[in-house]
């Protein structure tokens, strides 16, 4: 049985100053900064803007960044959904 309290994004939108607007499948659109995310281990490589705003994707359900451009799971960096749903604020909703 599939746990339905599991929220999915459908669609990420980057912005230059590392924030991404993150869109969830019940239509709640929530604003991620990244700002503090970016200045710790491997995710300090997306402190390169063109990287942050290009390889930002939607993976498994969640915000993702293709650092390696080949969509290998293995090589991406993600956030998990239920932090960006649970801890960021709503921007807009359906």
């Amino acid at each position: 049985m599939v746990n339905s309290m599991f929220h999915k994004v459908i669609k990420v939108v980057p912005t230059v100053d590392y924030k991404v607007y993150v869109y969830f499948e019940d239509g709640k659109i929530k604003l991620f900064d990244a700002n503090e995310l970016i200045m710790k281990g491997v995710f300090k490589q997306l402190q390169d803007k063109e990287l942050f705003v290009n390889s930002c994707i939607v993976m498994n359900g969640t915000l993702a960044w293709d650092v390696s451009g080949n969509s290998d799971e293995s090589s991406c960096l993600d956030v998990d959904p239920e932090e960006l749903y649970n801890s960021w604020p709503d921007v807009l909703s359906d």
